[in-house]
This record gives structure tokens, C-alpha cells and sequence, in this order.
């Protein structure tokens, strides 16, 4: 199973690094280190609407002892928003569904202060990602109950 990186490792190599520049490369670095993603994925249906650059994300529901978690993946045609998109799936890839309607992924992003160093576009772009997420979850949910 493809994992994505542990978003508290991300938080503390960027609190390694001193300035944006660097936050900046390293955003790029997490997006190349993503898990390939399959050509028949790159479809309208897995693209994330909301988004500037073409972004698409699959889901996949994984059954574990403690029950299912949802898999993420994702890519984008863009090196930054890649990145982006890395961060994202650090956040809720395989985390069961009250887990990741229960994350504040703005407060965490946040956190890193990657919210007022990207554009507005990209803002928009990831709230878009995850509200896409959310969306997923919250529809499993129902489903199963």
C-alpha cells in the first residue's frame, strides 16, 4: 500500500528550514516523491474542480483490524501544486473517515504558515482538495450507516 509522507515529519523539516525559498523547494521535492499516478486516473472524474492547475485525486476505501481508512492519491501538471498536493494527502491518507472529517487541515496548514505564503489561487485550490475529501469521507459514511 502506497503511504503518503507523516505530516509531523513535514512540520518539523520545515521548521528546519529558514526560509521560504527552501520551504519552496522542499514543497517540490515531497510533490516528486509522490507514487506514480496511473494515466487512467488523469480523467474528469478524479480531477479536483476548483483547482487552477489540473489536479486529480483517487480514493481507495482499504479494510484494516481497526477498520477501513480511505487511501489517497494524488498529482498534479504543476511541481509546486504536486507539493501541494503531497501535504494534503499527509493530512488524511489512511485515516479512517471520522478522522479526516474530524481534521482541521487549514489549522495545520496553518501551522506550517504555508496558508499566507501561497497564492490565492493555490489556497483555493487546496481548500478545494480537501473539501473533495471531506466529501468523499462524509459520503462513505452515510453509505455504511
Amino acid at each position: 500500500m502506497d503511504t503518503a509522507p507523516d505530516f509531523a515529519a513535514i512540520r518539523d523539516d520545515f521548521e528546519l528550514l529558514d526560509d521560504w525559498e527552501d520551504r519552496y523547494r522542499y514543497v517540490i521535492e515531497l510533490g516528486r516523491d509522490l507514487p506514480d499516478f496511473p494515466d487512467e486516473w488523469r480523467t474528469e472524474a478524479y480531477r479536483v474542480k476548483g483547482c487552477v492547475s489540473q489536479v486529480w485525486l483517487h480514493t481507495d476505501e482499504v479494510a484494516t483490524p481497526d477498520g477501513p481508512v480511505l487511501q489517497f492519491r494524488g498529482d498534479s501538471d504543476a511541481h509546486i501544486v504536486k507539493g501541494l498536493v503531497a501535504i494534503i494527502l499527509s493530512i488524511f491518507s489512511g485515516k479512517t473517515v471520522d478522522t479526516i472529517l474530524e481534521t482541521d487541515a487549514v489549522s495545520l496548514l496553518e501551522e506550517i504558515g504555508l496558508s499566507e505564503n501561497i497564492t490565492p489561487q493555490r489556497a483555493n485550490g487546496i481548500r478545494a482538495m480537501i473539501e473533495r475529501i471531506k466529501t468523499e469521507a462524509a459520503a462513505l459514511k452515510v453509505s455504511e450507516s
